[in-house]
């Protein structure tokens, strides 16, 4: 795998110089962990077994390459089977309107089966698809289509490199398309809800393939923590990382879930001008940093700081915005915490004219799972929840 995906941008190039077809696997705009290892596990697959390949099979990663660091279990895993993220092609490094309109591209979608408006132009090229949602649309009659509802598509490209020839599935693949079921079947348990038995025996198939492979706990908490540290990303990253839009009338109020506890976030080196720059780069009137942290019991809890120019954004109470939880946020004094001596005073905690800190109980919305919604944002009329892509 490693070699395959080492040789992969020098392989584009020549076949474009030379005029020969590229043929792209590519996974999602959401760019998960699924899409990529998908993308890569398939193109590696087919690149080993077409016969006499005229083709390069190219993966292609369906986000910018700024935006890859934000993916942080899947930074994680490739790293941990050295897989090198600059050997990698994203969406941004590829012309796939040009390499179609000059009649070179073939296409495989895996992980979804309907492109974006945007890149309707390219349903031409769509050669095959590989998913596990239920189809939308019917494909055209020449289009491969396997959709099936298992818990991961990386499942069902287990299940393709199985019935292959023998000696093509290598450690790496292994261990990629290992983690990934994991991850998306959460540790294949049943009360989750996602599980299928093809999922149990496929990963069963890896692990008799491979007994090397780690233990499903150790492998399925590794990927989990890693979904969740932002400890290498700058703010800009941590805020873009799970981004949330509310539009109203008059003002656009972005609200970022981020994963560490409101103290460690607030003590960040230069904090106030990043947070400034968001705003003003992206229109902001204001911005919510939703911070979930975890005690040693596993159980969540939750701090807002709330950042604008405005004063009204400033002032509103935390009640004003989309939860539908019980929990009762209240006001938090802007001075250290006596009751931890590993919270000592600092500069993070001195007022600021534009930031206010609330603090949220233990009933909070990863306790409840109710999902956000409903009420009017200042100066505008009911909001609305939309999710934007990072900028």
């Amino acid at each position: 795998m490693e070699r395959f995906v080492e040789g992969n941008r020098a392989a584009l190039q020549d076949h474009v110089r030379r005029h020969r077809e590229v043929h792209v696997v590519m996974g999602n705009e959401a760019c998960d962990l699924d899409s990529t290892v998908s993308a890569l596990a398939l193109a590696h697959f087919l690149a080993k077994t077409s016969p006499a390949p005229k083709a390069a099979f190219i993966p292609v990663l369906n986000i910018p390459r700024a935006d890859f660091a934000l993916r942080t279990e899947t930074t994680f895993l490739l790293r941990e089977q050295g897989i090198p993220a600059a050997a990698l092609i994203f969406r941004d490094e590829i012309d796939l309107g040009g390499l179609h309109r000059a009649g070179l591209l073939s296409l495989t979608l895996v992980d979804h089966h309907v492109l974006p408006g945007a890149d309707a132009a390219l349903e031409e090229a769509v050669v095959e698809v590989l998913d596990h949602r239920p189809l939308e649309r019917d494909r055209a009659p020449g289009c491969q289509v396997t959709a099936e509802p298992v818990g991961s598509c990386a499942t069902l490209v287990t299940e393709r490199i199985a019935q292959g020839p023998p000696g093509v599935l290598d450690r790496p693949t292994a261990a990629l398309l290992h983690g990934t079921i994991l991850l998306d079947c959460v540790n294949l348990s049943p009360a989750a809800g996602k599980v299928t038995p093809r999922d149990v025996a496929c990963v069963s198939l890896l692990e008799a393939r491979f007994p090397e492979l780690p233990a499903r706990d150790a492998v399925f908490e590794a990927l989990q923590a890693a979904k969740f540290d932002v400890s290498g990303l700058t703010t800009e990253q941590m805020l873009r990382k799970d981004l949330k839009v509310l539009s109203g009338d008059e003002l656009l109020l972005a609200v970022s879930a981020i994963y560490v506890d409101l103290e460690t976030f607030l003590r960040r080196p230069g904090l106030l001008q990043d947070l400034d720059a968001f705003c003003q780069a992206r229109g902001y009137a204001g911005l919510v940093a939703m911070m979930i942290s975890f005690n040693e019991h596993n159980e969540p809890s939750r701090q807002l700081a709330v950042y604008s120019r405005r004063e009204t954004l400033q002032s509103a109470p935390p009640r004003s915005l989309p939860c539908r939880c019980a929990g009762r946020w209240r006001r938090r004094r802007r001075r250290p915490c006596s009751s931890s001596p590993s919270r000592a005073p600092g500069p993070a905690w001195a007022p600021t004219p534009r930031a206010t800190l609330w603090h949220r109980g233990r009933r909070s919305c990863p306790s409840c799972g109710q999902p956000w919604g409903g009420r009017a944002l200042p100066g505008g009329r009911r909001r609305r929840w939309s999710r934007r892509p990072p900028r």
